[in-house]
């Protein structure tokens, strides 16, 4: 049922500030009132900027005596019933907001108004519907009048719809009253009725077209509808009756023009004395006049379209480098399965990982959550990319890789050499490839279905399995002498422990999670599990999936567990405790060193694994347990690349991020674009050495945040329920949306597209016209345009 809400202005026999009452409203819609119904006296802004959304909408009832701007700055899904007539400014600034009068309304009615709807039974007072604008993303916003207009109606009006119907009005004989129109630059009027003159300077008068009557006898009931006159529809049917005013273009308006100063200095100074003139035979300076305005060599700063240079956040962030914004663009241009497709050339696991499994670093980072908007969903195009078709392969070289490790980096980084005409062979220890994804990671977290469709792909493009395959340093010596390079990608699967008494009754999580996968473990009804991580998390939220009701993660600092992982083992009531430090294990739970007893009939240890690199010769360098590497992951010895867990712990999209990385590096090798080099020298390798190799035809550095203007986007849209509205909502950070703005917004209109002889385009700003103001650069959503200074000497 409806919450229903009855404020008053008028407490305790006293009238209250405006601010007062608005507040009051406020905090009614944010309890859940939906239905407000309130008393006024006189207060302000009524009905304005209320936190509501078009899927659950406030209707406002207005008794006694609305105040001043009621409904100003007004949101979609805010309805405003005014019972009675309106003060000044009814509707100022609305952004969204319907809005009826039950009477005349005063002056400045629908001042300044972008989207929103006013509807008035009844006449307005002067300076109605000035100053409106447009937004071409939304609806114009539109001022229905059942009476007469008052004077300057319309003035500035540069965009939107007014509506004056001519019906028991205040003025007869003249509805549109005095001086309307003026400096008017977008909209149009619709009237019935006569008037005496517009500004025909800034507006012309047009014939009522098929196309305009349509929506005005369509939009004609609506009106009737919301003011309770259903007889006025049959007064306002006549066609012939209605007229429509509508503003002038910049190219239509006349200019009266008086001689200006450079004219008449050439035109008549210099053509009746000579150049120079009365001093013209004394002196060789050039004395011709500088423009107040500059432009071409003289301005300060020049725009440059930086289309494509920079990377934006979301692919900057992803270890994948997925450009995720042209994925967007391709979209917003109807290639759908152009834009699912495009994943796979950097992941093999598009749908698992960006749909499913991934933190999603790409909406971290993206330029609408740094602005405090909501970043475009990548789990819908992630969970479509099950749906990608692989491109064709090239035919394969005759060298030969071997890929120790079936988990997502070994796979990723012979995916990767053979979308690059390379052969690998992939060596695993398991029954089946995948490695944690497949054996560990929780079914909740992803469909089996998805996993199994992207591992059979995965089987298809890779060359050699083989399975079951336990690594010795004698295997990994005959790889090495078989192969060209070897890629260790065996992650770390040895499970660290605690060094206290009990140890052996402890459980690891990755012993726990293949268990429950298989169905092969029963926790019991109480676990304490020691490591409060995601690893830790899935381990509750497997152990509350087989029927565990107290479940404890405890940990010596806070948590490091975060989203989806955190949030599936809060689902089971999991409990986290901090900072804890275990003193001993027992039958009947864990013993920590304050003496408190945590019991359990199960203990699970999360603290981590580490890798076994016991199979390594001593060529290669390990600190700490791990694998040293240079930044294109390639050991101590040349012929040998790591990547993974073996290298650091990290997230699965690193793995395969580091799986592209390290076949660029070997794709370079092999085909003779960069040579093996010197083994005493490969840890100074960085990433820039083969730079030109891993970067051609992509950018290098990440676009500034402060470059793109969200401005053109809606603050409130956080609901991204399909794939064409995500790319809408893309501002298509450092590639250009081809939206035509900066075109629109220069003054001077020095921008123009200009179409390429390969299909593509650019936009061109004319040396000649431009005045270096930087509306361009301030505008762009997709901060392409840059100002440099302007260095025409240099």
């Amino acid at each position: 049922m409806t919450k229903t809400k009855h404020i008053s202005g008028l407490q305790n026999g006293v009238r209250i500030e405006s601010r007062i009452l608005e507040e009051q409203i406020q905090n009614a819609v944010q309890q859940g009132a939906r239905i407000l119904e309130v008393k006024a006296l006189g207060q302000h802004g009524i009905g304005g900027r209320l936190p509501v959304s078009e899927q659950e909408p406030v209707h406002i009832t207005i008794t006694g005596s609305s105040g001043q701007r009621t409904g100003s700055m007004g949101f979609p899904g805010t309805f405003i019933d005014i019972h009675g007539p309106a003060s000044d400014d009814i509707g100022w600034l609305n952004a969204g907001a319907e809005i009826t009068v039950r009477g005349n309304a005063s002056n400045g009615a629908a001042n300044g108004m972008a989207q929103g709807k006013i509807f008035v039974d009844g006449s307005i007072g002067a300076r109605g519907m000035t100053m409106t604008k447009h937004n071409p993303r939304f609806a114009p916003p539109e001022l229905w009048i059942r009476g007469s207009a008052g004077d300057y109606f319309a003035e500035f009006m540069a965009g939107g719809i007014a509506v004056v119907c001519g019906l028991d009005a205040q003025t007869p004989d003249n509805i549109l009253g005095y001086r309307p129109c003026v400096g008017m630059v977008g909209g149009k009027i619709f009237f019935r009725g006569p008037i005496q003159g517009f500004s025909e300077a800034d507006a012309k008068l047009l014939p009522m077209d098929d196309e305009n009557w349509d929506w005005l006898s369509a939009n004609i009931k609506i009106f009737a509808d919301r003011i309770d006159r259903p007889e006025i529809i049959s007064l306002l049917s006549n066609r012939d009756e209605w007229q429509i005013i509508e503003a002038r273009t910049s190219s239509e308006k006349v200019i009266k023009r008086h001689l200006s100063m450079a004219e008449f200095h050439a035109n008549v100074w210099d053509r009746e004395l000579g150049r120079g003139g009365l001093v013209g035979d004394l002196t060789d300076l050039d004395r011709s006049p500088i423009p107040l305005i500059t432009t071409d060599t003289l301005r300060r700063f020049v725009p440059v379209w930086e289309n494509c240079k920079y990377m934006a956040p979301c692919q900057a962030n992803c270890p994948t480098g997925i450009p995720v914004q042209k994925r967007w663009q391709l979209i917003r241009e109807g290639q759908p399965e152009k834009a699912i497709d495009m994943a796979l050339k950097y992941t093999p696991f598009p749908a698992t990982v960006c749909g499913y499994l991934c933190p999603n670093l790409c909406m971290q980072h993206c330029t609408r959550q740094v602005q405090h908007m909501a970043p475009i969903d990548v789990h819908v195009l992630g969970q479509k990319s099950i749906q990608a078709e692989v491109p064709p392969l090239p035919p394969l070289s005759e060298s030969r890789v071997a890929v120790i490790g079936g988990g997502p980096a070994g796979i990723s980084v012979a995916w990767q050499l053979r979308l690059a005409g390379h052969g690998a062979t992939v060596f695993d220890r398991d029954k089946t490839l995948g490695g944690k994804i497949t054996s560990a990671i929780p079914t909740s977290r992803i469909p089996k279905d998805i996993l199994e469709a992207e591992l059979a792909r995965a089987r298809e493009i890779i060359d050699h399995v083989q399975l079951e395959e336990d690594m010795t340093a004698e295997k990994f010596a005959q790889l090495y002498h078989d192969f060209d390079f070897v890629v260790v990608a065996a992650g770390a699967s040895t499970p660290r422990t605690l060094p206290v008494p009990g140890k052996e009754r402890l459980i690891t999580a990755l012993d726990f999670l293949k268990r429950a996968k298989t169905g092969d473990i029963r926790p019991g009804k109480r676990m304490v599990i020691i490591g409060a991580g995601n690893v830790g998390c899935d381990v509750a939220t497997e152990a509350g999936r087989l029927g565990c009701t107290d479940i404890t993660l405890i940990d010596i600092q806070e948590p490091a567990s975060f989203g989806k992982e955190r949030e599936e083992a809060e689902k089971y009531g999991a409990v986290f405790k901090f900072p804890c430090f275990t003193k001993e294990i027992t039958d009947k739970g864990v013993v920590l060193t304050t003496g408190e007893l945590v019991p359990a009939d199960m203990v699970i240890v999360s603290i981590g694994d580490q890798p076994d690199l016991s199979f390594l010769p001593d060529t290669i360098a390990t600190q700490r347990g791990w694998i040293t590497v240079n930044d294109v992951f390639q050991t101590t010895d040349p012929k040998v690349f790591a990547i993974g867990d073996i290298v650091k712990p990290g997230l699965i999209t690193d793995a395969i991020g580091a799986g592209r990385q390290a076949a660029i590096a070997i794709d370079a090798m092999l085909t003779g674009k960069r040579p093996v080099g010197d083994p005493s020298t490969m840890l100074q390798h960085t990433a820039t050495s083969i730079e030109y190799v891993q970067l051609e035809g992509e950018q290098s550095e990440m676009i500034d945040y402060s470059r793109m203007t969200l401005e053109y986007f809606n603050p409130r849209v956080t609901q991204f329920d399909s794939l064409e509205r995500c790319a809408q909502e893309c501002s298509s950070c450092g590639s250009c949306r081809d939206c035509g703005l900066c075109a629109t917004i220069c003054p001077r209109t020095a921008i123009s597209r200009k179409t390429l002889e390969n299909g593509g385009f650019e936009m061109v700003s004319d040396p000649k016209r431009c005045i270096g103001c930087g509306f361009c650069a301030d505008a762009c959503p997709c901060g392409i345009w840059n100002m440099v200074p302007n260095t025409p000497l240099g």
